[in-house]
């Protein structure tokens, strides 16, 4: 799914216009950004938290030339899903109900 694909699904859902669905999705995403930046938690349950982790520098290599590069420490986004949104996607791996006259019904294992 793209971001143009997440804007029509708004507009859709809530029947407003595509650049109505736009400003509410970029203004997430915008919020989204400028905690991170500042350094907080974003935390929505049942979808999952976002954070920054810091990268200790290190020592790199080019690729091309073989030489030695030295990478600076840095910040990264981090997405961490809630055991919800875990469970949810894991249920839609499992089989689909049988089509009617196709033979037996698999059998399904809990997993553990």
């Amino acid at each position: 799914m793209t971001k143009a694909d997440l804007i029509e699904e708004v507009s859709r859902v809530v029947e407003m216009t595509r650049k109505e669905s736009e400003v509410i999705v970029e203004a997430i995403f915008d919020s989204i950004v400028r905690s991170l930046r500042a350094g907080d938690k974003i935390e929505i349950r049942g979808f999952g938290s976002f954070r920054t982790r810091q990268r200790q520098p290190r020592i790199g290599r080019n690729p091309k030339t073989g030489a030695r590069v030295e990478v600076p420490a840095k910040k990264i986004p981090y997405f961490k899903p809630s055991k919800e949104l875990k469970d949810v996607v894991n249920l839609s791996a499992t089989p689909v109900a049988p089509v009617e006259g196709a033979g037996p019904a698999p059998q399904q294992v809990p997993n553990p």
